[in-house]
């Protein structure tokens, strides 16, 4: 199954801990196919000091929603991760944003991310891997979605992380794109 895991940070090596982060789903048997540019986003509804560097990484696994919620929540700890707070500063975060067309809803976890739509800093690396797929609650696709977002904050594009031997893609990824779907019913 091809997920799609947001990653940020706003502390210290910013583009290390992206890094950092991708080796460690790597790391955990998740391969990593593709990878968005690093996007530097503005701080939003946050009081966290610096911007944000955040990208997209398209995973394939058979892994559980909930497993794989753990697998990333265990590579922030070993990151150092602290929570203080919601929207606070960070040196890792992962978000799993889409897993296939899973849905999932309970205290945990919301598949897709019930948030995504909404934040230019995830749909523009978003729109560099799948620009075609579809919000399943409005039917638009992620490019029109960054269309309906644009101007919400300050987000630019500033390069792309080096990941060679990192990556890993065993199928071609035109065909890797047609796989996901999100069914709108």
């Amino acid at each position: 199954m091809i997920g799609y895991i947001g990653l940020g940070s706003n502390l210290g090596d910013r583009r290390a801990w992206l890094r950092a982060g991708v080796a460690g789903m790597r790391a955990e048997g998740l391969q990593v196919t593709a990878a968005s540019s690093i996007w530097e986003t503005e701080p939003v509804a946050t009081t966290a000091p610096g911007w944000f560097l955040n990208m997209v990484v398209e995973v394939r696994t058979g892994r559980a929603p909930l497993e794989l919620l753990e697998i990333l929540l265990e590579i922030e700890r070993r990151a150092g991760r602290r929570r203080s707070g919601y929207n606070g500063p960070r040196n890792l975060d992962l978000d799993l944003l889409l897993l296939g067309s899973r849905r999932w809803d309970d205290a945990r976890l919301v598949l897709p991310h019930p948030r995504m739509w909404q934040r230019s800093f995830v749909l523009e690396p978003l729109r560099q891997l799948v620009p075609e797929l579809r919000n399943p609650l409005s039917g638009r696709t992620v490019t029109e979605e960054c269309r309906r977002v644009a101007g919400q904050a300050v987000v630019r594009e500033v390069g792309r992380l080096p990941l060679a031997g990192i990556l890993r893609s065993s199928t071609p990824r035109s065909s890797s794109r047609h796989e996901v779907q999100i069914d709108r019913h």
